[in-house]
């Protein structure tokens, strides 16, 4: 079995070859492939990855190189983890926004909507290099914004599935208070890919024992602190939101926030500077614990298992992954991403049965779903009047005022990056 990871120089990397090195049997990888354009920063990280796969014993090859198209060539799987522009652009898409009033967020709002544009037409680049040479793959996509850079995959006809660790992420932390294991654990998890929330937790699976209730009024105050909400919010929603819906319950409260600390970008950039310094070091076989702080906590352990199911291996039958709606939520059109639990096998995945969905969650969506595909016909076809019809329709701009002067902003910022502009 041959898996590639596109974006292999990222200092995220290291998280994923662990989950490789841990799971190996889930996952029997004969061939790892790691292609990234920064060849300074695959040589640190690619020389970690095979000490990490020798301290566990992995008897797997470990390729680097800058080709594209080699790496590629003929692999079952392709995973996506690219930056473009890197955490320069990252920066820029967190200040901007703030100049007009408005969150500075690298996934969602004005920020993801500049990320979007960025990163759509070189992703669908990469999914026709990986058609060519093996129409069979399975492209895993891991790049934010996972439900935008998903559902282009799709539209184009690949064989696609989205990716994001914020379920995985909620099911470690609900197993730990809750005292059972992870594998336990079973979300009711409904929404789109950062715009989600748990409305049940289940034990045993997805017809176990609903223990939402339970969980909240024994552990509400250390969900709603780990969440940076009240918890009366919580007591009053029932239903636990995912981190990045503070954005709209709270968005005048983080843009203050923001405005008078560090950005994550600087935040980021800094740690990467230490982990690729610490990769560095020849004695180093395992990935260190400042990465943690890095993001993506859990990836390395979804994806593995999402691979793993797709590709005919042991990986879990359910899981949460972003696809198409075909029906599953009503109120949204079929060919709507969305991330819900789901069947995952060797012909992909299929959203399992979703109950009512409260009307105060059930329009967000709808809104933000209306956003995404403004925000890909902008990305698909250019032009300054999509970008600021898709920025008036996101909840989080909304005036017309702000969609102006953000338009400006994000072509000016990202000029380099857009072939239209």
């Amino acid at each position: 079995m041959k898996l590639t990871v596109v974006g292999g120089g990222s200092t995220y990397t290291p998280e994923l070859i662990d989950g490789f090195a841990r799971l190996q049997d889930t996952l029997p990888v004969e061939e790892l492939v790691l292609v990234d354009p920064a060849a300074d920063r695959l040589e640190l990280v690619g020389g970690l990855a095979r000490r990490i796969f020798a301290r566990q014993g992995h008897a797997g090859r470990i390729v680097t190189t800058s080709d594209l198209d080699a790496a590629v060539d003929g692999a079952d799987a392709v995973l996506l983890q690219l930056r473009v522009g890197g955490q320069a652009a990252r920066q820029q898409d967190e200040t901007w926004p703030l100049e007009c009033g408005c969150v500075g967020q690298e996934t969602t709002g004005a920020g993801g909507l500049a990320k979007a544009l960025r990163t759509v037409p070189v992703v669908l680049d990469i999914a026709e290099r990986v058609r060519r040479s093996n129409p069979d793959a399975w492209i895993i996509d891991f790049t934010n914004p996972v439900g935008i850079v998903t559902r282009a995959l799709l539209q184009a006809g690949h064989r696609a599935v989205g990716l994001c660790n914020v379920a995985i992420g909620l099911q470690r932390k609900f197993a730990a208070l809750l005292g059972v294991a992870p594998a336990d654990v079973h979300l009711d998890h409904v929404g789109l890919n950062h715009l989600t929330w748990e409305t049940g937790v289940r034990l045993g699976g997805p017809e176990g024992e609903d223990v939402l209730p339970r969980l909240l009024a024994e552990h509400g105050e250390a969900v709603a602190a780990d969440l940076r909400l009240p918890r009366p919010v919580l007591d009053r929603l029932g239903v636990v939101p995912s981190y990045y819906l503070r954005y709209y319950y709270a968005h005048d409260e983080v843009v203050d926030e923001l405005r008078t600390k560090p950005s994550r970008a600087a935040e980021v950039a800094q740690m990467e500077r230490q982990l690729l310094e610490m990769y560095g070091d020849p004695a180093l076989d395992e990935k260190p614990a400042l990465l943690a702080k890095r993001g993506g906590a859990y990836y390395s352990e979804a994806a593995v298992d999402l691979a793993a199911a797709l590709l005919g291996g042991t990986g879990s039958p359910y899981q949460v992954v972003n696809t198409y709606n075909r029906g599953t939520l009503p109120f949204l059109p079929d060919d709507a991403v969305i991330e819900v639990p789901a069947a995952v096998g060797g012909e992909g995945a299929a959203p399992l049965p979703v109950p009512v969905v409260d009307p105060l969650y059930a329009g967000l969506m709808a809104n933000v779903t209306a956003y995404e595909d403004l925000a890909l016909d902008a990305a698909l076809r250019g032009g300054r009047d999509r970008v600021f019809r898709a920025l008036l329709a996101h909840p989080l701009v909304g005036q017309y005022a702000y969609a102006e002067q953000l338009t400006d902003r994000l072509i000016a910022h990202n000029r380099e990056h857009l072939a239209w502009a």
